[in-house]
């Protein structure tokens, strides 16, 4: 029977009432956390030792620190608009970040914010580096008994969605009872701001032990801000759109080199003219490229995509609001068979359009424009969007392995990688160190799928360098001591300056591809290693038009594209006022401007003698316009240099190289 409580307080009580012993606790990741709830759990349990409790969950949600100086000035003002001041930060986050969890609590997590628990003992203790879809299992053997949940309440009372989680939970209550454990306590906490999605996100109320609707203010949905998009970023994402074939199967991560990959499928698709002008100005021979000509194009999509993702985000919005991803897939073989081959009938064609999804997701997260949109959905468009367990996404089932292959017929798998081996392994999730930066999460699953697939493809993206403490380093490396990807398992990688298929090629040939992608800075260094652990011929010399692969070539290349708005900075919306943009990039300039010593004093200097004039809106939007003291002097300088550095976007993708 489900009780009905509505006080966090009260709930978390009831909760520690009726589990006995330790309080192994499970919460979904990302955005399904009840974030008050947990607070309140964690409270009752920080102060009562003899309550030992795991928690066991991913990608714990926090907002950024503002810090210190102009990035806390430009922050501040930000976050507190952008989440509310009211947002409650999860307790248990802010304790590992200091590494004061009390000796009784303990928090696993098997996908970390990225890059923002680097610094905790606990946090990298207490990893777990588990595929996504082994999670489930993984719970089951830690005898996981208290599950807690976001959910969305439907009208009549009688039915809870999921909603931005349907990945782990009902995976989870199967893989305790497979394992004959007994079933948890399944606690749902109702938020009005999650939208409502039906089919198999729905379930009846009384699958839920324990159901808590907290009476308002309702805290806002954690929003992920918009990121701008590099000319890099924009050369990797049109380059990989070219792999992608009308009719077949999308997947994308998030950030923004998904974010151009997105705007280069819409592009193909609404304005195909604009589309082959970026992708000539990049590399006027792309088309005859044997990957792009065999398993790609460059037309728009007659039939459309249907999107398989383990998260829906801002992304797919786009794509399936301009009729990018429309194709519907069934889960009626028959049917199925029928809508791949030429046979199809109209009855079948309308039996797809009403029973069919074009987009499979296990979980979502995005901005609040993306919220907003779910939330406003037409009844058709809603009943396109399937949310299903994690299994069910990032695997084929080995029941109707016939079935999901259909549906998923030219797969193209694109995930980012922080770096890649000459020989073709990834690294994406770790250091060499062993520090954990995110995890490995569901890349592997998607990874293997490809290569499971007769017609699928793994496509690795990468930016072929970066800046480290004021020098530029190579991100495709000889080796790194820490692999995400195994090079057994290579495939596809594109970076700014190009495709490299590597699926099935002998070293000597993959280091050849591997290094026709890296930075022009740092090709002799590969190659030297190359030959010295003997995988190329002493003779190679490299092609001429490697030498071109530089931040300057792209930056000249693209900025005509720029001018014209074909990429913008923000191609699918932002979240920043038209001040902030032009803010965000001017720091941007100046966190790379002033990575290095000799860099820092170039800088100042040249912000000290700087004559031009101010942006007075920047200024009074930074609380620099009558700022006094000399700290705040030289804070309206620098800020003042790098807004004149940063007049343009392709200024402010220099400044990203220097």
């Amino acid at each position: 029977m489900t009780d009905f409580l509505d006080d966090l307080d009260a709930a978390a009580a009831a909760i520690l009432d009726r589990v006995q012993g330790p309080l192994h606790l499970g919460a979904p990741l990302g955005l399904g956390k009840p974030h008050r709830l947990l607070n309140a759990l964690y409270a009752r349990v920080a102060r009562d030792p003899t309550r030992p409790m795991t928690l066991y969950t991913a990608l714990s949600l926090d907002p950024p620190q503002p810090g210190d100086g102009l990035q806390g000035r430009f922050l501040r003002p930000f976050l507190e608009r952008h989440f509310g001041p009211d947002f409650p930060r999860l307790a248990y986050v802010d304790a590992m970040r200091r590494d004061a969890l009390p000796a009784h609590i303990e928090v696993e997590e098997f996908y970390m914010q990225s890059g923002a628990l680097l610094g905790s003992r606990q946090a990298q203790r207490r990893y777990a580096s588990l595929n996504y879809t082994h999670v489930p299992a993984a719970l089951a053997d830690r005898g996981v008994n208290v599950v807690v949940q976001k959910v969305a309440a439907g009208e009549d009372g009688r039915r809870l969605s999921l909603s931005c989680n349907t990945d782990l939970t009902l995976d989870t209550v199967d893989a305790l009872a497979a394992a004959g454990r007994p079933r948890p306590l399944l606690v749902a906490e109702i938020d009005p701001e999650l939208p409502w999605l039906g089919g198999s996100a729905s379930v009846d109320t009384a699958f839920f032990d324990l159901v808590i609707a907290p009476p308002p203010p309702y805290p806002k949905l954690f929003g992920l801000p918009r990121q701008p998009v590099s000319d890099a970023d924009y050369a990797i994402g049109f380059r990989a759109s070219a792999l992608v074939r009308d009719g077949g199967t999308l997947q994308i991560g998030i950030g923004a080199l998904a974010d151009a990959l997105c705007h280069a499928l819409v592009l193909r698709h609404t304005d195909n003219a604009a589309y082959r002008r970026v992708l000539d100005a990049l590399d006027p021979g792309l088309a005859t490229h044997p990957a792009v000509a065999t398993h790609g194009g460059l037309d728009p999509f007659e039939r459309g995509l249907f999107g398989c993702s383990e998260m829906i985000n801002e992304g797919f919005r786009r794509l399936v609001q301009t009729g990018v991803v429309r194709r519907r897939v069934v889960d009626k073989l028959p049917l199925m068979q029928r809508l791949d081959g030429d046979d199809a009938s109209e009855l079948d064609r309308e039996l797809a359009g009403r029973d069919g999804e074009f987009l499979h997701g296990a979980f979502y997260l995005g901005s609040p424009e993306f919220y907003q949109w779910l939330r406003d959905l037409d009844d058709d468009t809603r009943r396109g969007i399937g949310m299903k367990r994690v299994l069910e996404v990032n695997a084929l089932a080995d029941d109707d392995a016939g079935l999901q292959r259909l549906q998923r017929r030219d797969g193209r798998f694109f995930n980012t990688c922080m770096m890649a081996t000459a020989l073709g392994a990834a690294t994406s999730d770790g250091l060499e160190d062993g520090r954990v930066v995110s995890g490995v999460g569901g890349q592997y699953n998607f990874v293997a799928m490809a290569h499971a697939l007769d017609d699928g493809r793994s496509v690795l993206l990468l930016r072929a360098a970066r800046d480290k403490a004021g020098t530029n380093v190579s991100n495709i490396l000889w080796h790194y001591g820490h692999t995400t990807i195994p090079r057994h398992l290579r495939d596809l990688y594109v970076t700014e300056y190009g495709i490299a298929d590597i699926r099935g090629l002998t070293d000597e040939d993959c280091a050849i591809a591997m290094t026709g992608l890296a930075d022009a800075r740092h090709q002799t260094g590969l190659l030297d290693a190359a030959r010295e652990a003997r995988k190329l011929r002493e003779d190679f010399a490299p092609p001429a038009q490697w030498s071109r692969n530089s931040p300057d070539w792209l930056r000249r290349t693209l900025s005509p594209l720029r001018a014209d708005g074909t990429l913008p900075d923000y191609p699918l919306g932002s979240d920043f006022t038209p001040v902030e943009q032009r803010l965000a990039r001017a720091l941007a300039w100046l966190s790379g401007a002033t990575a290095s010593r000799a860099g820092k004093l170039r800088t100042v200097l040249g912000a000290v003698r700087h004559d031009g004039s101010d942006d007075e809106d920047a200024m009074q939007r930074m609380g620099l316009l009558r700022a006094t003291g000399a700290k705040a002097w030289l804070e309206r300088r620098l800020l003042a240099f790098a807004l004149a550095r940063t007049a343009t976007p392709s200024a402010a993708d220099a400044g990203s190289h220097r």
